[in-house]
């Protein structure tokens, strides 16, 4: 059974002007524009002056593997202290999915094994929403791993990517992984 929860689609990046007159840098591309470059976790995203509205977007859940479906359920937070007009989580899965798998509303296939989700607006301090999805895998792999991160975050800067970047190894025993 597909569990799912109603998405709500991603916001564009408001173009405010940042403290000095710089425009927002955001934290990657949105999905709509261009491939998200890649991100190495950890890595050094400026000094923050200048580098635009400053929010730290999270995600905490569960990844699970069992007989030939993967499913992941996470919960998205902002702990500010700036709002975000919109999130866009990137899963990538070890593992092509099932060409014809339905994917949740909000959430659409940007490659055979990677799948984006819009989150909506988040205020300071807040949850954004819950993201189900449950899909066929090609094949019954053994494991499958899984990469969380964001691909886009309405403009705003996070200096502390640890909490909303994760990597995520489930083996098919049907039991959850946290993260």
């Amino acid at each position: 059974m597909l569990a799912a929860v109603t998405l709500i689609a991603t916001g564009t990046p408001s173009g405010a002007s940042a403290p000095g007159g710089e425009a927002p840098r955001p934290a990657a591309s949105h999905p709509a524009s261009a491939p998200a470059p890649a991100f190495a976790p950890g890595a050094d995203r400026g000094s923050g002056a200048g580098a635009g509205v400053e929010a730290d977007v999270a995600y905490h859940g569960h990844v699970s593997l069992w007989g030939g479906r993967v499913g992941v359920w996470l919960t998205t937070e902002n702990h500010g202290p700036a709002p975000v007009s919109g999130v866009t989580v990137r899963l990538r899965f070890s593992v092509p999915l099932d060409p014809g798998a339905t994917l949740p509303p909000g959430c659409l296939r940007t490659g055979p094994a990677t799948v984006q989700c819009g989150t909506g607006t988040m205020r300071a301090a807040g949850s954004g929403v819950r993201v189900a999805l449950d899909v066929a895998v090609v094949g019954e792999p053994a494991e499958v791993g899984v990469d969380i991160d964001t691909a886009w975050s309405g403009g705003t800067y996070d200096r502390n990517p640890a909490n909303n970047t994760h990597r995520v190894l489930a083996p098919a025993t049907g039991d959850p992984y946290s993260f």
